[in-house]
């Protein structure tokens, strides 16, 4: 639960230290007075939208710090767990916004986005606003309502996965088809490149091979003349060849080895050279001996890498590279010759996907008709508390998930009613009048706060347009809801006022040309004076002021 709130220079507040009790605080104060500021400063707080228009005027900044108690509240304390947040069984939000209209987060002293706050805020508590009578008329808010008090939160999350997974297959089933045509035209043109490239029938490392090879066969007589020079040099000049210099070498220094032992390593050193030169001289004979110049060879391969080069260049990609595009064009292919059973394998995705999204658009159906039913009886009975002795209420739960479905199913949700005896359900907004209709939000908004599991709840002037004998059952009703939930009520009715567990006060001064807004905690006898003034205005006689007695005592 909520259990205190500072604010600092927001709007008209110039500093503000409240701490909020259990049950049911009833906020009243004079017209103009800011009795909606702390719930707008406490919105900050759980995510609202800041504005530099918030800072008051002449300071830097505004800051709202809000404190929430976490013992009964496991949503919440398993959020800031998942979120690494945590700080014990208390959470504390911050919000500081500066007059250029910059603003910082934070949770448990932890700067996070305003996203965050948001989500936690949720959690912790629940505020409805002085036109959520207006919204009751909206379809997408009445099925919100219904789901809320039917709690079937695993169901919409099933709900909502599904029909992601069924529209994803849909859009690309519908992608495919569309650009069938095209592929059709693509795989013609793929089926001539693949033609060429498997009549070329180039290996994975080929045209390396035969590059080498044309090499070699266009310079075979250079490669002849030059070796058999190399030949001579070793060992073929009769007049002069490395191997018989060596051999006189090696000789000349084996007979100083004899006359000093420091020349043995040379001998062997020449030994060794000798040996060396002995075995090129014979690769190179060898290689002479296999040397091929076959200009039939030379012929085929300057005609296989001509149709290499033209086919590289046709495809834009270098010689040693279109073996891989080869490969790549055959699988581009294989792909479009499959195109029809991808299409028919996506289509049957597409159905599995919808049975799954209408067999669980069927499950939430259930649920909702029989929280409906549930929700049906328990209003129809707050509105002839509400002095509405002959209203009935009804919420209409079609299935129509076969031609309307939607993340949140396929029901079409509607709050009918009717307020006179013999009068046909219709739909909210043509059948009550603005009394009505705020008396049968009220109804519904305390029934389905009583199944909202967030431990604290705002009511800000949901009052409107009641008065007399129904605004003291509307008093009750939140004094009932106030004892197992943190309730606090924005209210003008002392009926409503009175029935608060405790009493808050907001008023309004001017000094020196700078308006400021103040709220405090009533004592009882301040109880009975403010009752007082609600009942009787500013005129306070005894008689009002044992009416405001006899209302805390009736509360």
């Amino acid at each position: 639960m909520l259990a205190d709130m500072t604010i600092q220079n927001f709007a008209i507040v110039k500093s503000l230290e409240l701490e909020f009790s259990k049950g049911m605080t009833a906020i009243t104060g004079e017209t103009g007075a800011g009795k909606s500021i702390s719930i707008d400063a406490l919105g900050l707080c759980l995510g609202d939208r800041a504005d530099a228009n918030m800072v008051r005027p002449g300071e830097k900044r505004a800051e709202i710090t809000a404190s929430f108690t976490l013992e009964q509240n496991s949503a919440a304390r398993r959020w800031l767990q998942d979120n690494e947040l945590e700080d014990g069984d208390d959470c504390i939000l911050r919000r500081v916004i500066t007059k250029e209209g910059r603003s910082r987060a934070y949770i448990n002293g932890n700067p996070v986005p305003a996203s965050q706050q948001k989500a936690l805020g949720q959690l912790l508590i629940n505020v409805h606003g002085q036109h959520a009578h207006q919204q009751l008329l909206r379809p997408e808010h009445q099925i919100t309502l219904l789901d809320q008090y039917a709690g079937h939160q695993s169901l919409l999350d099933k709900m909502a996965s599904r029909y992601q997974r069924w529209r994803r297959a849909k859009n690309e089933l519908k992608a495919l088809i569309k650009k069938k045509d095209d592929l059709d035209a693509q795989q013609q043109l793929l089926e001539y490149q693949v033609g060429e490239l498997n009549e070329l029938a180039l290996g994975e490392d080929e045209y390396q091979q035969i590059e080498e090879e044309h090499k070699r066969l266009s310079n075979s007589g250079d490669i002849a003349m030059t070796s058999q020079a190399v030949v001579d040099l070793l060992s073929d000049n009769e007049d002069a060849n490395a191997l018989n210099l060596l051999n006189a070498a090696q000789q000349r220094l084996v007979e100083l080895a004899a006359l000093d032992s420091q020349f043995e390593p040379l001998a062997t050193l020449i030994e060794e050279a000798r040996i060396q030169a002995q075995e090129a001289s014979q690769e190179v004979t060898s290689y002479l001996d296999r040397l091929d110049m076959d200009p039939q060879r030379l012929q085929y391969l300057d005609a296989r890498m001509s149709t290499i080069m033209s086919l590289s260049r046709k495809h834009h990609v270098q010689p040693e590279a279109l073996y891989q595009t080869h490969q790549q064009l055959i699988q581009e292919l294989d792909k479009l010759a499959h195109n029809d059973e991808a299409i028919e394998q996506l289509q049957a995705d597409v159905d599995a996907h919808f049975a799954a999204c209408l067999d669980t658009a069927e499950k939430l159906s259930k649920s909702r008709r029989r929280y409906a039913r549930e929700l049906n009886k328990l209003i129809t009975q707050s509105m002839h508390q509400l002095s509405m002795e002959h209203g009935t209420f009804e919420i209409q739960v079609e299935n129509k998930a076969d031609t309307h479905l939607s993340p949140l199913g396929g029901d079409a949700v509607a709050f009918l009613v009717s307020t006179n005896p013999g009068q046909p359900l219709q739909p909210l907004a043509r059948v009550a009048s603005g009394g009505e209709l705020s008396r049968i939000s009220l109804a519904i908004q305390v029934i389905t706060a009583q199944k909202v599991e967030t431990p604290s709840l705002i009511f800000d002037e949901v009052d409107v347009g009641i008065s007399g004998p129904t605004a003291a059952i509307v008093g009750k009703l939140l004094r009932q809801l106030g004892q197992s939930t943190q309730v606090m009520c924005v209210t003008h009715l002392p009926q409503v006022a009175g029935c608060g567990h405790q009493q808050m006060f907001v008023a309004k001064q001017t000094e020196k040309g700078t308006t400021t807004t103040r709220m405090y905690p009533l004592a009882r006898d301040e109880r009975i004076n403010e009752l007082a003034r609600l009942l009787g205005g500013s005129e306070i006689t005894e008689r009002t002021l044992a009416n405001a007695e006899d209302l805390l005592v009736a509360a």
